[in-house]
């Protein structure tokens, strides 16, 4: 199926490495422009180069997704050139360990900062040219929005608000034809775990539903949390009173 995302400028934040690899590849591949929006700048090359070399095309710019002024910056550097944005995908964040009993505020501060900020400073700049474009956004969440992964606050409360956000976005968005989806992941299998290769969802397969959303063939599909995790369900523990 023909997605019709040929020479589509589509940002991805940390889209370096991971589930956000997975999606650059994959837009690459569909004839897509992804630029990676990450702080770590030897992994945006990398991953560039390497889709380059496999006949794709893309792009990176380096810049700390918490930072109001870096997150404007990337979106100056998209536009100078290449003169749109059609899709940006919210991936970049990162999990913890930050419990009730174990943490302090800073320590939870800091994870929400990181994991929910991005997100909105992202989609706020790119706003006026997704406008122009009538494009998508994507915020990539987790299964622990909605179960338990134990001994954590911090994470299961930031990545309720990409989900909340899609769907205020979608209704906010809708006048200017703009949608917007959530994936809810569980672990994505990688290379590194070979356990989990036959029971998690790839990298490339969270990232085909992302191609799907962003493409005109979903053109009916907004606010929407999809689940792409092979019917997984997580529980920790039972506790018993």
């Amino acid at each position: 199926m023909d997605l019709g995302l040929q020479d589509k400028i589509i940002l991805v934040t940390g889209g370096a490495t991971g589930i956000g690899e997975g999606i650059s590849r994959v837009l690459a591949a569909e004839g897509a422009v992804p630029v990676i929006i990450g702080q770590r700048e030897a992994d945006n090359k990398q991953t560039v180069a390497s889709i380059k070399a496999a006949g794709g095309n893309a792009d990176s710019f380096k810049a700390e997704l918490t930072l109001p002024e870096q997150c404007n910056a990337a979106i100056a550097f998209v536009v100078e050139k290449y003169g749109r944005i059609d899709g940006l995908v919210n991936n970049a964040g990162v999990n913890d360990g930050i419990g009730l009993a174990n943490s302090n505020y800073d320590d939870f501060m800091h994870l929400l900062h990181g994991n929910v900020v991005p997100y909105f400073l992202m989609a706020h700049h790119a706003l006026p040219y997704l406008i122009r474009s009538k494009g998508s956004i994507i915020n990539i969440s987790s299964k622990i929005a909605e179960i338990s992964q134990d001994n954590t606050s911090a994470y299961p409360g930031a990545n309720s608000g990409p989900n909340a956000l899609t769907r205020e976005w979608a209704v906010e968005l809708l006048p200017y034809a703009i949608r917007v989806n959530a994936i809810i992941v569980a672990k994505t299998a990688t290379p590194l775990d070979e356990r989990s290769i036959k029971t998690f969802p790839h990298a490339e397969e969270v990232a085909n539903i992302v191609a799907f959303l962003l493409s005109s063939k979903s053109s009916h599909t907004t606010g929407q949390l999809v689940r792409v995790n092979g019917g997984y369900v997580h529980l920790n523990r039972v506790v018993t009173f």
